[in-house]
């Protein structure tokens, strides 16, 4: 695992949330877990590929998934319907699509996948590598963000 891989994502984190619901995120206590799985109401997934590759969760309680989706809908949401789904899903989205950006500064070659939404608690997701597991609060509440990504090592050995 190299934090130079991950560090995009938790700035990228940052900066999104910050623009979405209007203050800046306090980190919490960094982890490291072997195995990836959702530990929150509501996760969304994002794949990373090319130089780098793996996954990036964020996850979150409903009631946090509700004050983001109504932040960046301009209304309070009341449940998860399609509408505030899609919103937490570009949420994730923005934030990856930032981190890859970062990463292409850096001269690396990256691509994202469409996000996907988890509910559930203990859902099991597939990593190569282990996931650093950055909590963060934030006024909406508190999210969790586990990135799992390493070098791709077919990239590598080419």
């Amino acid at each position: 695992m190299n934090v130079e891989y991950i560090e995009p994502f938790v700035r990228a984190a940052y900066n999104v949330l910050e623009l979405t619901i209007g203050s800046r995120p306090t980190k919490e206590q960094l982890s490291l877990r072997r195995n990836s799985f959702t530990t929150q109401q509501l996760t969304i997934l994002a794949g990373v590929n090319g130089d780098v590759e793996g996954s990036a969760m964020y996850g979150m309680s409903q009631a946090t998934a509700q004050k983001i989706a109504g932040a960046m809908i301009g209304t309070e949401v009341l449940e998860m319907d399609e509408m505030a789904i899609s919103a937490v899903s570009e949420l994730g989205n923005m934030i990856t699509g930032n981190a890859t950006t970062l990463l292409s500064q850096k001269g690396m070659s990256v691509d994202i996948t469409p996000p996907s939404i988890i509910r559930g608690i203990d859902v099991e997701v597939s990593t190569r590598t282990p996931a650093l597991v950055v909590p963060i609060m934030t006024d909406a509440g508190r999210i969790e963000i586990n990135v799992a990504i390493a070098e791709n090592q077919l990239k590598k050995a080419a």
